[in-house]
């Protein structure tokens, strides 16, 4: 045994520097070494700069009580003697393999189930380390990014920190790189760490023995992982991931506690959290029907907008400059909600999904406030559906174990309060894999099924898919099951199991088939790319293709399809392409003067269920002003014959008939009567 791992440091109880004192090591009956640890004091987070907001505001903590922890992360090994159906995880996605490896695709309840039955096995007392713990044993009495190498780890830690749309093997043995000062292992890197805390803001005063809020939507994980960026396996470094998530980077240690005086909150518990009032659910909902908006309803022809929806704050630590995708409904109050992402870089890990409100009675939007995030977690692509009948909101969203949208899981919430609290997330899909990033646009159809469109593939072809539940949102099936990795051909008439192109809209037909309108995966008509068309008839899981009459659009947009209260259906797309503004050619529309040249924004309405589509408007109202699109529209000029060139789109119709349209950052709003008019 070396002397770093006989020599063992701790921190005293003053403000001094902390002083090294001899310890010993002790094995349990499972073979888990574990350390002790000595009471002591420290300053926990750090300033919070930027995206590690959340790291502050830096405080002192007191650990009041000794306790043990476990050298290494727990193994497969020692796992399985819990759990011995947890070998069929071994080499998932060619991770982890032996069984000396740490043990990963274990949710937080798996880990706490894990210190229970332990506990039960050994007589003491185990459990997850609170945050304040693991950050205290992690930094092992140093105050730098990391406690092993000062401001930079050594090479040989780093095990493939990189960031890919396809993590790299490398090997999870524990116990094999440089322990820190006080002889524990692996706290930088080698898989992520569950904690007992659900995941919060930081108090700035002292704290002694925290556990963390009462109550939460996401658990904290700590210490980074293999395929992470050296920045996130910082001692002051904070993760979350949702209870039930298991993945390829996370599995845990553990604690023994042998004092009295440590205080934590252990009802944070193994079951689902009572989170955010978890909706209140239970209780009698307002019917949809019931609720009247107190909007009055525009006679005739009525165009309003665009306004900006998206109003960048400074304040506000957890919005950043590149704002995004975004969803949008009435709610029976009638307001409106709308949320979007905001990032820095699309691919990165401080994507943040935020939330504002239409008030109708002052005609304007709040300002931004946090709605959905899982920290450290990449959060592409939401949906939000109102049920008027049942009063009931739903939020889809996607959320991925890194950075990225390359391997997505799909989560959901309800609110029965118009999304002023909600449920806990619940999996639509736990699979970390291609097929759950959400596209605004769920619908419901005549039998009832709830439909979630999603994008089949992170990259921009490759098509979309539907996740469908049958029974209000308690189970799901996946349209493409059995086929998830075949890739189609699309092609006029040709068929598959994907609909033709990503980011898709869809709507239900009036003899129950399903048609939807793609982005990219094109079809090429009279020599001519076109948008793609897909028909089903059984209900999503084969689609016939064709071309539309429509161009195709690209990069940094979207279009919408959806049937209006009216009847007719309604498509939302841009007259080009946005990739080459060389070759820019507009459509044509029919004007009060005859036919003229438009470019951008369009709606077009068909009256026979897509067969034709005899309307097709440009989405101005003919006033000359520079607009800002945000994201990646940027300033554009708006006028008689040019309207938005590009964004993401997003639509709902309340119960008075009134559209409202989100693009990338601007609201408009129109009737169809306005569309109907020349």
């Amino acid at each position: 045994m070396n002397n770093a791992k006989k020599i063992l440091a701790v921190c005293c109880l003053s403000a001094a520097l902390p002083v090294c004192l001899h310890t010993r090591d002790y094995t349990n009956s499972i073979g888990m070494k574990m350390v002790d640890i000595a009471p002591g004091s420290f300053l926990m987070g750090g300033p919070g700069y930027g995206r590690n907001y959340d790291e502050a505001p830096a405080h002192e903590v007191v650990i009041s009580a000794p306790f043990r922890i476990s050298a290494t992360e727990v193994t497969n090994a020692q796992y399985e003697l819990f759990d011995p159906g947890h070998r069929e995880y071994r080499g998932r996605n060619r991770f982890s393999f032996r069984d000396g490896e740490a043990v990963v695709y274990v949710s937080w309840d798996d880990a706490a189930a894990f210190c229970e039955w332990l506990s039960e096995k050994e007589g003491k007392s185990y459990r997850l380390p609170t945050e304040a713990e693991w950050e205290y044993v992690c930094r092992a009495g140093s105050m730098g990014p990391y406690a092993i190498g000062d401001r930079a780890l050594p090479k040989s830690m780093l095990k493939n920190q990189v960031e890919t749309w396809d993590p790299r093997p490398v090997p999870l043995d524990v116990g094999k790189s440089i322990p820190n000062a006080w002889g524990v292992y692996d706290m930088h890197g080698n898989v992520e760490e569950w904690c007992l805390d659900w995941y919060g803001p930081y108090p700035s005063s002292v704290q002694k023995d925290p556990a963390g809020p009462a109550e939460g939507i996401s658990k904290v994980v700590r210490g980074g992982s293999h395929n992470t960026p050296a920045e996130y396996l910082r001692s002051s470094n904070r993760s979350s991931s949702f209870p039930g998530d298991r993945t390829l980077f996370t599995g845990f240690r553990i604690v023994e506690v042998t004092g009295d005086s440590l205080s934590v909150r252990l009802s944070s518990g193994t079951g689902a959290p009572d989170v955010e009032t978890v909706g209140k659910q239970d209780g009698k909902r307002d019917s949809g029907k019931r609720r009247k908006s107190g909007n009055r309803i525009p006679d005739g022809p009525f165009f309003s907008g665009p306004v900006p929806f998206v109003r960048y704050d400074r304040s506000k630590e957890y919005m950043f400059t590149h704002n995004h995708c975004p969803a949008v409904t009435w709610l029976g109050d009638g307001s409106l909600l709308a949320i979007w992402f905001s990032a820095e870089n699309e691919k990165d890990r401080e994507m943040t999904v935020l939330s504002s409100r239409y008030d109708p009675a002052k005609g304007e939007w709040s300002s931004p406030e946090l709605f959905f995030k899982a920290a450290d977690r990449n959060m592409t692509g939401s949906s939000l559906y109102y049920d008027g009948e049942s009063g009931l909101l739903y939020h889809f969203n996607g959320v991925e174990a890194a950075g990225t949208w390359g391997h997505l899981a799909l989560v959901m919430r309800t609110s029965a309060d118009d999304g002023r609290t909600w449920s806990a997330p619940v999996f639509v899909n736990p699979e970390h894999e291609p097929g759950n990033q959400v596209i605004a646009g769920t619908i419901r159809t005549a039998e009832g099924y709830i439909v979630q469109p999603c994008d089949a593939t992170h990259t921009v072809r490759g098509g979309s898919i539907l996740h469908i539940s049958m029974d209000g949102g308690k189970t799901w099936e996946r349209s493409d099951a059995g086929h998830e990795t075949e890739v189609p051909v699309f092609t006029e008439n040709g068929t598959g199991h994907r609909i033709a192109g990503i980011h898709a809209g869809v709507v239900q037909l009036s003899d129950g088939s399903l048609l939807a309108f793609g982005r990219d995966d094109n079809i090429v008509k009279d020599g001519k790319p076109r948008m793609p068309a897909s028909i089903s008839h059984d209900m999503g899981k084969t689609w016939t293709y064709h071309a539309t009459e429509f161009p195709p659009v690209s990069s940094g947009q979207r279009l919408v399809l959806k049937r209006l209260n009216e009847g007719p259906l309604m498509m939302i797309s841009f007259t080009d392409a946005s990739i080459d503004y060389r070759n820019i050619e507009g459509m044509a529309f029919s004007g009060r003067d005859g036919e003229y040249r438009g470019y951008g924004m369009y709606a077009a309405l068909s009256f026979d269920e897509g067969k034709t589509w005899p309307v097709k408007k440009l989405l101005t109202d003919g006033t000359r002003r520079y607009l800002d699109g945000g994201a990646f529209t940027g300033w554009f000029l708006s006028d008689v014959t040019h309207a938005e060139p590009k964004g993401y789109l997003a639509v709902t119709q309340g119960p008075d008939n009134m559209i409202h349209l989100c693009t990338s950052a601007l609201h408009y709003m129109f009737n169809l009567e306005w569309l109907m008019e020349k």
